[in-house]
Parts: C-alpha cells; sequence; structure tokens
C-alpha cells in the first residue's frame, strides 16, 4: 500500500477526526505567516474545521504591517531629486495616507524600480553612479539576512550610492503585544514555518512558558496544518504546553546559526511601527553603526512623516484577528484585489485578498 502524502485527501480526514477527539474546549488559533493564510484558504480548511476551532489571521504578512507612516515616507523619498527607489513587486500598490502608491509616484516621473532581490538593487548603484538607490528592506526574519549580505557586499564592492530604508519587523515582540492585548483571547499560535527557519523554536519559547499557549511550527500543506492544530489540542487536553516543531523537514529546532549571524553583524534590533499593533519596542531592525552611513533616511535627512490612517481601511483590526475581512464596510465593495485601499487587500499574502478570492 502506498504511504499517504501531505496531499492525501485520507489523511486531511483522518487527521480531521483526530482533531475532532482530541478538542475538549473551544479553541482559537492564529496564524501569523501569510503563507499560512493563503493555505488555510486555498485549501478550504476553514470550513471543514470542527465548530469548536476559529481561525484567526494575524500580522503575518510584511507588506501589510509596513505602517502608515513608512508608505508616507516611501511616497515622499520617491520626491527626492537624484534618488532611486528599489523595492519588490507587492509594495508598488501600497496605498499611501491620500491614497497615491509608489505605482502612481512612478507614472508621474519617480525613479522607481521593482527588484527580485535585493542584489538587484546593487547593480542598479553600479548603473547609475550619480544617483542614490535606495532599497525598501521590508519583511520578517525571513528577508532580512539577503538584506544584511547586501549591505555587506554593498560595503565591499565600495558602493557608497547604495543605501537602505529598514522596515524589518521582527515577529516574537508581535506576538508578545497579541498576548498582553486582553481582548484578543488567542488560544494558540501557528508559528511561522519560514521565520522559524532562520529563528528555530528558542525565540517563541516565552509563548508557552510564559502565557500557557501551545505554539507549533508547521508547515503549509493541509495536512501540516491540521497536525498542527491536534498537537494544540493534545497540548490543552494533558494541560503541558511547548513549542513543538512539526515541520523537522525544513526547520531543525536550532534555526539558521550562519543566517542569525548576519543578521547581528549588520543590525540591531530598534523600536517599530506596526499597522494595527502601533509602537513595539525592540520588534524592529536598524543598522548597526559600523553599517550607518548606509542608511537612507540618516543620509538624506528624513524622517518618518505624521499621517493619518487610511480612511474606513480596518486593515489594522483585521491584522490583530479582531475582525474578518468581510465584517470591514468596504470588503468587496469600495476595497477590491483590483482597486485596494488597504494593504491587505493588495498583498497576495494579505488576509483580505485571500479571503476575497478564496473566502467567500
Amino acid at each position: 500500500m502506498p504511504t499517504p502524502t501531505l496531499h492525501d485527501p485520507a489523511l486531511c480526514q483522518a487527521l480531521l477526526r483526530r482533531l475532532e477527539d482530541l478538542l475538549d474546549r473551544p479553541m482559537r488559533f492564529m496564524e501569523v505567516c501569510g503563507t499560512h493564510t493563503v493555505s488555510i484558504f486555498r485549501g478550504g480548511l476553514r470550513s471543514l474545521l470542527p465548530a469548536t476551532v476559529t481561525h484567526l489571521t494575524g500580522p503575518g504578512c510584511p507588506v501589510c504591517v509596513t505602517h502608515d507612516r513608512e508608505v508616507a515616507a516611501f511616497l515622499r523619498l520617491a520626491e527626492e531629486p537624484g534618488v532611486i527607489i528599489a523595492t519588490f513587486g507587492d509594495l508598488m500598490r501600497v496605498p499611501g495616507p491620500d491614497g497615491r502608491s509608489l505605482k502612481h509616484a512612478q507614472a508621474e516621473g519617480a525613479r522607481v524600480s521593482v527588484v527580485y532581490s535585493p542584489l538587484d538593487a546593487l547593480t542598479l548603484a553600479a548603473e547609475h553612479p550619480d544617483a542614490t538607490v535606495v532599497f525598501l528592506g521590508v519583511g520578517f526574519e525571513t528577508t532580512a539576512p539577503a538584506v544584511a549580505a547586501t549591505v555587506l557586499a554593498a560595503e565591499a564592492r565600495g558602493l557608497d550610492n547604495f543605501a537602505l530604508f529598514s522596515c524589518h519587523k521582527l515577529v516574537p515582540p508581535a506576538l508578545a503585544a497579541l498576548l498582553a492585548d486582553a481582548d484578543n483571547a488567542i488560544d494558540a499560535f501557528l508559528l511561522p514555518g519560514h521565520v522559524s527557519t532562520v529563528l528555530g523554536l528558542e525565540p517563541f519559547r516565552f509563548v508557552a512558558e510564559d502565557w500557557r499557549r501551545p505554539a507549533v511550527v508547521a508547515g503549509f500543506e493541509p495536512a501540516d496544518i491540521l497536525d498542527a492544530l491536534c498537537r494544540m489540542a493534545r497540548q490543552y487536553r494533558e494541560g503541558s504546553f511547548k513549542v513543538e516543531n512539526a515541520y523537522p523537514r525544513a526547520v531543525s529546532d536550532g534555526g539558521n546559526p550562519r543566517a542569525r549571524a548576519v543578521l547581528a553583524q549588520v543590525f540591531r534590533t530598534s523600536d517599530a511601527l506596526w499597522r494595527g499593533l502601533g509602537a513595539i519596542p525592540q520588534s524592529g531592525l536598524a543598522l548597526n553603526p559600523a553599517y550607518e552611513r548606509f542608511d537612507a533616511l540618516t543620509r538624506l535627512g528624513l524622517e518618518l512623516p505624521e499621517s493619518r490612517p487610511l480612511p474606513g481601511c480596518r486593515c489594522g483590526e483585521v491584522l490583530k484577528g479582531k475582525l474578518t475581512p468581510n465584517e470591514c464596510p468596504l470588503f468587496g465593495k469600495a476595497c477590491t484585489p483590483a482597486n485596494p485601499v488597504g494593504p491587505c487587500m493588495v498583498s497576495t499574502e494579505g488576509s483580505c485578498s485571500a479571503y476575497f478570492k478564496y473566502g467567500l
């Protein structure tokens, strides 16, 4: 008999039955990874879960958690003469406080280039020595090591016209902020598989030890996610809480020491702004003193401007798990993937985009 695979419907059905057997209380779990968001919706898992299991989408989409003030700064940066912005494509359509985006700025003549790797920004810098090429560093611990390596490469190549606008966010402090909000009532975390390949398990242990909540690292197939939910339910049944690695084919308990080493070499932790969550201490990455000459804001004398929230947009509440996307009055009406009002509808990993595409 062939071995069941993660795509096997029979395996998923068996895991669903096991989950129902293990559950002895309602359970509200939150995922904090955009890939998990899409997988859960695309796989139809929400409709299959027992009625006592509630899925909350969290702040796992890098573009979505980028703060209004940061987006406003991107647009102001685009107005600077002699500046070329290098960015990943999913930032291009994120609306700023006045509804304008980098896509609008580009159409109006700003020099904005979509790149597929941070190293592409160095190519731009070499090709345009008369300009300052600013890479917009948005993302979590998954992408930050590649950006750190790019800074080291810029130094090695003597590309002094390269600069970094670091808006990187760190996942563990965000989880701590969510747990500290009693209104969220989060029972368990489905930990991000990609981030955990870098961090390992240790940075998440506070979830179990300080807050007595299960936290399980999972892969992205339906069976991966259902297995993680079974582990959560078992922890509640046994009354013993821990961080579990249910994704050992990709994640080691110790993470990736080399990736963390390059992060520590180039970056230091700093306070950061998150959409919906506000200011979270030591939840961001800023350049270490040895590399501060690559800091775009310092070099160009810019600050994060004050800005108003996007009118009517409820992305912040969606990211905190306090609102489902279809509870936003703009969802599917004024706000669609073709005409996004907020970032959760822009990104393919955004909760609103996934709900619009798969959830109705």
